[in-house]
């Protein structure tokens, strides 16, 4: 039996393998920084073995809430992620799982490979509608990759979306996928409408080394990126100080940031009633918004989410606050679980890359409807 991470997005101590119904893990805190909590390892063992898997440091992690009702993701093929039984009693995550073929992966949340986030770049490339280019370098050198789709006009909307401000929130680059995807559908016209009156801006990983490094939410510096749009850095958040520099050049009129939530089980979407200029214009949009995206798809819901802030309390070092107050446009972040959706639960797949992609296909609808009315 044999317990191995050394892989791109793989995160975990093993303490204790000595005995297969008590194998103690750790997971690793992020890079250069206290955060803690996604996973991702493989096993080598043998068919019909039930093995148990404890990370004893469950209850030590930044989001212990998370846990509760929680089944960890698992693969034989890296393709389909299933659920598997999964306790938390306060302090360890239990896993419990029968081996049907040597070997298995478990993860967190379905991950989302570098190489498959270039393949996305690539594929899109190929399309007409597409531009690909590179806004700079992250903090270990990879490229920060922008996609342009459409062509920008005088009369046309500016839509930008970003992804993955928190690396091991991977449900938001499939989410990605599924948009880019419908976006790039010479079929669908929808799409086409939609590309007739916007130009979009699309970042679907801003944080690609942390993604690789197996972190849950901070960059190689260990910085927190959705903490950084104030007063972004070369040297500790490029990442958003090219994308900042970037929107600030094509201006936006309307803002979506796609997240993952660790405790709340429903997609929601938060706002910006914190903030100082908020008022009646932004909250019709906000309000229209949801309930169009609610029509498009049943997996999105308004009743559940965050505690709303204060009016003019609101976080300005959050990329939806500082782009809702600095262009007084709309300005979201979206959440979707690790755990699954309570209102439509899956007993097998729990909320599932395939569910993300639909639910990233559909946000095209609530867009197109919102255009007429942004400014």
């Amino acid at each position: 039996m044999k317990i191995s991470s050394n892989f791109d997005s793989g995160n975990i101590d093993v303490i204790d393998d000595s005995d297969i119904n008590n194998i103690q893990l750790k997971i690793q805190k992020d890079s250069n920084s206290d955060f803690l909590q996604w996973f991702h390892f493989r096993l080598q063992g043998e068919v019909g073995t039930e093995y148990v898997l404890k990370i004893i440091n469950a209850g030590e992690t930044s989001y212990k809430d998370g846990w509760k009702n929680y089944r960890a993701c698992a693969s034989y093929d890296r393709k389909e992620w299933f659920r598997v039984d999964t306790d938390f009693d306060g302090k360890t995550l239990t896993i419990k799982h029968k081996l049907e073929k040597n070997n298995i992966y478990f993860a967190y949340f379905a991950p989302y490979s570098y190489e498959r986030h270039l393949d996305l770049i690539g594929t899109a490339q190929n399309s007409s509608l597409c531009q690909v280019s590179d806004l700079g370098d992250t903090v270990d050198g990879h490229d920060i990759n922008l996609l342009t789709i459409g062509e920008a006009g005088e009369n046309k909307k500016t839509i930008w979306v970003i992804a993955r401000q928190h690396p091991g929130e991977s449900m938001a680059e499939w989410f990605m996928e599924g948009m880019i995807e419908r976006l790039l559908d010479e079929n669908d016209k929808l799409s086409q409408d939609l590309l007739n009156k916007a130009v979009f801006y699309v970042v679907p990983n801003m944080n690609p080394d942390g993604s690789m490094s197996g972190n849950l939410r901070s960059n190689a510096a260990g910085a927190n990126l959705n903490r950084e749009w104030a007063t972004p850095s070369l040297e500790k958040s490029p990442e958003v100080y090219y994308v900042k520099e970037k929107v600030h050049q094509t201006g936006v009129d309307l803002f979506l940031d796609v997240h993952g939530d660790e405790a709340i089980p429903y997609n929601f979407i938060a706002m910006c009633e914190g903030n100082p200029s908020y008022g009646e214009r932004i909250k019709n949009l906000e309000d229209n918004f949801s309930k169009d995206f609610i029509t498009a798809n049943s997996d999105f819901q308004d009743v559940h989410g965050y505690e709303k802030d204060r009016f003019g309390e609101a976080n300005l070092t959050l990329a939806t606050n500082y782009m809702g107050e600095k262009f007084n446009c709309l300005a979201m972040t979206l959440e979707m679980p690790f755990k699954d959706n309570d209102n439509n639960s899956d007993p097998k797949y729990g909320w599932s890359p395939d569910k993300c992609k639909k639910l990233g296909a559909s946000v095209l609808d609530p867009i197109f409807k919102s255009l007429d009315s942004l400014r």
